[in-house]
């Protein structure tokens, strides 16, 4: 059980100002700058952070992002604080790490300090969401895409009482948002085809007939641009696993300051309450973003987490976008000169960073890729998807296609397996 706080701390922040372990988690989340000396002028010079890059051609960060360097690093920071500090970890960075964290995603996501807490995943930060509504009055309805995440369509579908209402697409969601619906929850970018949704017409909507938009950006964030606080979501969720370069374990739930302090969510626990070393039998919650906290936080996770936020920070989501751009627009130049059929928009402003392309025996031909080095990935329904981020070089998209190309018209793709 994590100690109260203070227990140890005194000591282990006198050694940490005199160098002895470095930056504290608490430290290293809560100011604006990177622990990394300068940003790089040319953007591929980032390569050498990414280890992976000299082995493969790693085309799948839509997926699971390529690992900064440095996060090992700062496993085995974690791994040298538990063995050295033991229990006063917790007085030191460890406990509020859930919020501390939080706030480096804020300012990745246009929201003020305080607003973001750290979740294991985003279902279960979809399910605090929900926990704080009952669906037993006359605002029953949930409205979302077809094309929203499996698991997030699970969680939804679980819950009593509620109307479901499933829309073609974005444009659908809008048109079926009416009095009776209580929840809006949808995707920025979708995860089949990289879709760009436009959010702003949904919270439009929404707000005119009193719902709240559920804001599901793991796709974007990252590689597109999100200003929360510009967009006027009611709440916003997301992870590391993708274009964050974060790893697994570490989602995070954004909910709008105004809205935040009239919730209760059911799904609580002692990391909520406002006193939480007090040990009271009744939950009394805290303000801000602890108030949607559950149980002791995941804190070898957030270690890892914060070497992608670091880089992608220190880039710049505005440039890594920029690239972005670049990059699917030479894919879908190739891909489409190759005679294949891309399944992602054509406009740039509503494609996000993954592409993604019909060829025949997809899944065989994504099998024969991975063999040879080159790492995407392929979904039901839609083909290969190809997810090139800041650090992919032009060849290595060349690359890729001639590849794609060659096992596609050969016998390889047509051999049974």
């Amino acid at each position: 059980m994590p100690a109260p706080a203070g227990t140890g701390a005194q000591d282990g922040r006198a050694r940490s100002a005199h160098g002895a372990h470095g930056p504290r988690p608490d430290e290293r989340s809560a100011g604006a700058v990177s622990l990394y000396s300068r940003p790089v002028p040319d953007i591929l010079e980032y390569r050498e952070r990414f280890p992976i890059l000299a082995e493969t051609t790693y085309l799948i960060n839509h997926s699971l992002g390529a690992m900064p360097a440095a996060a090992e690093e700062r496993v085995l920071e974690y791994a040298r604080d538990w063995k050295t500090r033991g229990i006063r970890a917790w007085g030191e960075g460890w406990w509020e790490m859930s919020l501390t964290v939080g706030d480096q995603i804020a300012r990745l996501i246009g929201a003020p300090p305080g607003t973001v807490s750290m979740h294991q995943n985003v279902t279960l930060a979809e399910a605090v969401v929900l926990s704080c509504f009952s669906f037993d009055g006359p605002r029953r309805r949930i409205v979302y895409e077809e094309g929203n995440f499996p698991s997030v369509r699970y969680l939804y579908q679980a819950q009593r009482g509620v109307d479901i209402v499933v829309a073609a697409d974005d444009h659908g969601v809008v048109d079926a948002i009416d009095g009776r619906t209580l929840l809006v929850p949808v995707t920025h970018v979708l995860f089949k085809n990289g879709q760009i949704q436009d959010v702003d017409a949904i919270v439009e909507r929404a707000h005119e007939h009193g719902a709240l938009v559920v804001l599901d950006a793991y796709q974007s964030v990252g590689t597109v641009p999100l200003d929360v606080t510009a967009l006027g979501v009611d709440f916003a969720v997301g992870g590391s696993v993708k274009w964050l370069c974060g790893g697994p374990g570490a989602g995070w739930l954004y909910v709008r300051p105004d809205l935040a302090s009239t919730l209760e969510p059911a799904l609580t626990g002692w990391q909520a309450h406002t006193r939480p070393f007090a040990f009271e039998p009744e939950q009394d919650y805290a303000e801000g973003a602890a108030r949607f906290l559950t149980g002791t936080p995941n804190v070898p996770a957030l270690y890892a987490a914060t070497a992608g936020y670091d880089v992608i920070e220190e880039v710049g989501v505005e440039r890594i976008r920029a690239r972005s751009v670049e990059q699917t627009a030479l894919l879908v130049e190739l891909l489409e000169e190759a005679g294949y059929q891309v399944g992602s928009p054509r406009d740039p402003g509503r494609r996000g960073g993954t592409v993604v392309v019909r060829t025949p025996d997809f899944q065989r031909v994504g099998d024969e890729l991975s063999r040879r080095g080159i790492l995407c990935d392929y979904r039901p329904d839609v083909g290969l998807r190809l997810g090139p981020h800041f650090f992919n070089t032009d060849d290595e998209l060349r690359f890729a296609v001639e590849q794609i190309s060659e096992i596609a018209g050969s016998r390889i793709a047509a051999t049974p397996t």
